[in-house]
């Protein structure tokens, strides 16, 4: 049984396929989690630009910490470097007075903000604007620069939700479960990463350990011992989605009792400097899990289109009860898509991890702009969950420009309900089924 308008030609034997996937991870991983010649310390850096991309001169900045003050005072090109005594939460001040005149912040809350500092340099960017402090509707802050780097955090914020959305929709395809719960398996995947890193494994051993023990544990370990038995009772799709909900409550308490609700972060590679590439910045570890995620999903697709387990997936995908006429092994099927569901979810927690603080709640914050993206995109369809993801990804962060950071998610759920009220059967629809 094979899915429509979804082939992908390659003459790559699979043993092939996968060595030349494991060196491309090893060798990335060694290039960009390797120790920086550059590192002298920690500090807080940055590089300060006006409106128009010119950078600012001689703007005043302060960190404060307990027992600690020092300030600088940005150079020519606009950048500036404030040596800290060790890592922890600093007060990061601008004076404003010191701004050239007709500038000033698009944001009042960067004025002042408190940072947390790790090891190494510690970069901040902030945005100007034009005309009084905080001004609406300044036209100011549609830089090209800024649309740039927009432009490129939103891709690899759209490659970050892939990896969820492509096991939350194979899961979907499988076995029609809503998973309200996929979110804590990022976050599992973030904390089995953690543990690990603490036992003194470096987090290049670390992460890819902690992917395979999530696979198996949250991902065949779950099945075995809650979706199984509950599919054997014949318990209906809305039933299972209730309990999905409890389990990702439970979950999340769980986690918060045991690790408590401080921000974690792994021990290697947190304060990596930004490489410059004209007017956008990305930091090294970002570029290399860009690309591990793109090369995991890639891998995902054509494991789906030319293995036979891929083939049987979908197959169950479009009649399980054909399938399993046909002698497919459903629950074999089914329980493959938990483990790669699980391995991809746990990827995708380390990759959000290492961009930002680990916390308890972390998954539930994504799972609503997976969820976004796998509908948006079209449910049951690998393709459409790729695709709503990369569209969620660049419009979450494009619209920025119009509101508040801090509703950026809103921005998300809303281009969902638009595009379903064109288009109900999502971007893709079903013309491409899951594989």
């Amino acid at each position: 049984m094979t899915a429509r308008g979804t082939s992908i030609r390659t003459g790559t034997k699979p043993r092939l396929l996968i060595g030349v996937l494991l060196s491309a991870i090893t060798a990335l991983l060694l290039l960009a989690f390797a120790p920086s010649a550059a590192a002298d310390g920690t500090a807080v850096v940055g590089t300060l630009k006006g409106p128009d991309g010119a950078p600012l001169a001689g703007v005043s900045l302060t960190v404060e910490g307990p027992s600690f003050t020092e300030g600088a005072i940005s150079g020519a090109d606009g950048t500036f470097r404030i040596e800290v005594p060790k890592g922890g939460t600093y007060q990061l001040s601008v004076d404003e007075t010191s701004l050239p005149a007709g500038v000033s912040f698009s944001k009042p809350a960067d004025q002042s903000r408190s940072i947390l500092v790790l090891s190494g340099d510690k970069r901040v960017l902030f945005a100007f604007t034009s005309g009084d402090l905080g001004a609406a509707g300044s036209t100011s802050s549609f830089t090209w620069a800024r649309i740039s780097q927009l432009l490129m955090d939103g891709l690899f914020f759209g490659i970050l939700i892939a990896l969820g959305a492509v096991g939350l929709n194979l899961i979907f395809g499988t076995t029609g479960l809503t998973n309200f719960s996929h979110g804590e398996l990022l976050t599992l995947g973030a904390f089995t990463a953690i543990v690990l890193n603490d036992l003194g494994l470096n987090l290049i051993i670390a992460a890819p350990l902690a992917i395979v023990v999530s696979a198996i544990l949250w991902g065949w370990g779950q099945n075995k011992v809650l979706w199984k038995p509950l599919r054997r009772r014949k318990t209906g799709l809305i039933a299972s989605m209730v309990v999905t909900i409890g389990l990702a409550i439970t979950i999340r308490y769980v986690l918060l009792l045991v690790f408590g609700g401080s921000p974690r972060s792994y021990q290697q590679f947190a304060g990596q400097s930004g490489l410059e590439f004209g007017p956008v910045s990305v930091t090294p570890k970002s570029i290399v899990f860009a690309i591990l995620a793109s090369l995991a999903i890639a891998a995902t697709v054509t494991w789906l289109q030319r293995s036979r387990i891929g083939k049987a997936t979908r197959a169950v995908s479009d009649n399980p009860a054909l399938a399993s006429a046909t002698g497919i092994d459903v629950e074999r099927v089914i329980s493959v898509v938990w483990i790669l569901g699980a391995g991809l979810a746990a990827f995708a927690g380390i990759y959000l991890g290492s961009t930002q603080d680990v916390t308890w709640n972390m998954g539930q914050r994504l799972l609503l702009v997976m969820f976004a993206a796998v509908t948006l995109g079209g449910l049951g369809t690998i393709y459409g969950a790729i695709v709503g993801a990369l569209v969620v990804g660049m419009f979450v962060q494009l619209s920025t420009l119009f509101i508040p950071t801090e509703m950026k998610t809103v921005g998300a759920l809303f281009l969902m309900i638009i595009i379903l009220l064109v288009r109900p059967q999502g971007i893709l629809g079903r013309r491409e089924r899951v594989g």
